[in-house]
């Protein structure tokens, strides 16, 4: 079918917007009944199941990692009545710090600037939590020079070709990391509760546990990063007990129901991998689920060598398909899904729930694109991370789009 396009100058970057008459676009064609119906996530209801991912942007204020106006705009213009957004992965300490500008929650100025976006988001209807993260070894010392060298389960560098961002936002060599003690895994958990104390008083309405993509707790979870021989390496079982034990202390802050956890069981990104995924994650799963989260978060292999290899693509199915019997609460898929994917996965029972990552960067209208059926804004890809309003918040929507079209 042949698109009518329509060329939009925008005050700061022309875009190029696919529109079809109203009579004969595709999307026009099928109903979402699945995607626009209500959800119980835990003490949360979902309007709709058009999730916002968790994306890191970089754009918080320099010195301190501090959301700021133009964050509450770009989570303002995002949020819909009894939508759900995740927040960007948000640093629980210094320590755990892993590229400039990437805001935190462990000072009282990051805490005010949050209030900025969560009011943003509510005065929409919207919900917003906040995602927790610790990125472990995927980090430089330049970031953190009080803590030292970054941390992980044990002192292994990634060493998969790829690189560090160091506090001049240089690309620069992964550190060797330094192996956390033992004693140091208490205050480790410590750091979380505190987070979810500070998400709270800055009016989140609950917390994701980012334990996926590499980061700190997926480094203690798959074996190729934990080579310890204490309680919390070796079986499964210790290598899980970091995440329950962060869950544990994050669940005494908001309790279970409003407390997710996000995992990535084939993401090869930052040089993970484990030897035996399936029963990593079944284990994991199942004692989130025991748990009572208020629902699991599980991303397709989107980045990495799974995605890399065509063939290992093909052999493996959907992640959410492999995976959501072992969980037995709402559950959350993302990675690479279409409206009419998300649709059927969760008309089969797949998932719950979809969450979208870059539709939602280039369309802050998104989910009313969805229902309209109407086609989407391409993201550009260079203003992903870092810059300030160009690629963050001035996408068009559906309205300014029909006026610069006129």
């Amino acid at each position: 079918m042949e698109s009518f396009v329509s060329k939009i100058e925008h005050p700061t970057k022309p875009f190029l917007l696919h529109r079809w008459p109203p009579s004969v676009h595709p999307l026009r064609m099928s109903n979402y009944p699945h995607l626009f119906s209500l959800l119980q996530v835990g003490d949360l209801t979902l309007a709709h199941r058009i999730v916002m991912a968790p994306l890191t942007r970089l754009r918080s204020s320099q010195p301190g990692d501090i959301p700021n106006q133009l964050n509450a705009a770009y989570y303002g213009q995002r949020a819909t009545e009894g939508g759900l957004i995740i927040s960007e992965a948000t640093n629980i300490s210094l320590e755990g710090k892993g590229l400039p500008g990437a805001p935190g929650i462990h000072s009282a100025e990051q805490v005010e600037g949050w209030k900025l976006v969560t009011s943003a988001v509510h005065e929409k209807g919207g919900l917003i939590l906040l995602q927790l993260w610790h990125t472990g070894r995927a980090s430089h010392s330049s970031l953190h020079p009080e803590a030292g060298l970054p941390v992980s389960a044990s002192a292994l560098a990634i060493g998969d070709g790829s690189q560090a961002t160091n506090a001049a936002g240089e690309k620069v060599p992964f550190e060797i990391p330094r192996a956390l003690e033992t004693s140091e895994l208490p205050r480790v958990a410590a750091d979380y509760s505190q987070a979810a104390e500070n998400a709270k008083a800055a009016g989140f309405d609950g917390v994701e546990v980012h334990s996926a993509n590499g980061y700190l707790l997926n480094q203690f979870l798959e074996d190729s990063t934990n080579h310890r021989t204490d309680a919390y390496g070796g079986s499964i079982e210790n290598r899980s007990r970091l995440l329950m034990e962060v869950i544990d202390a994050v669940a005494d802050v908001w309790s279970t129901q409003r407390v997710g956890v996000r995992l990535s069981p084939y993401v090869a990104y930052s040089d993970m991998g484990d030897s035996d995924p399936v029963a990593l994650y079944s284990y994991v799963l199942g004692k989130l689920a025991a748990r009572g989260i208020a629902y699991a978060h599980v991303v397709e292999p989107r980045v990495g060598r799974a995605s890399q290899n065509p063939a290992l693509n093909n052999a493996l199915p959907r992640t959410a398909k492999l995976f959501r019997k072992a969980f037995d609460g709402v559950f959350f898929t993302a990675g690479g899904y279409g409206v009419q994917d998300a649709e059927e996965a969760i008309a089969s029972g797949m998932a719950d729930t979809v969450a979208f990552g870059r539709p939602f960067i280039a369309n802050p209208d998104l989910v009313e694109r969805f229902r309209q059926g109407v086609a989407l804004n391409p993201p550009q890809k260079e203003t992903f991370y870092g810059g300030r309003e160009r690629g963050y918040t001035d996408y068009p929507s559906l309205s300014e789009a029909e006026t610069f079209a006129d």
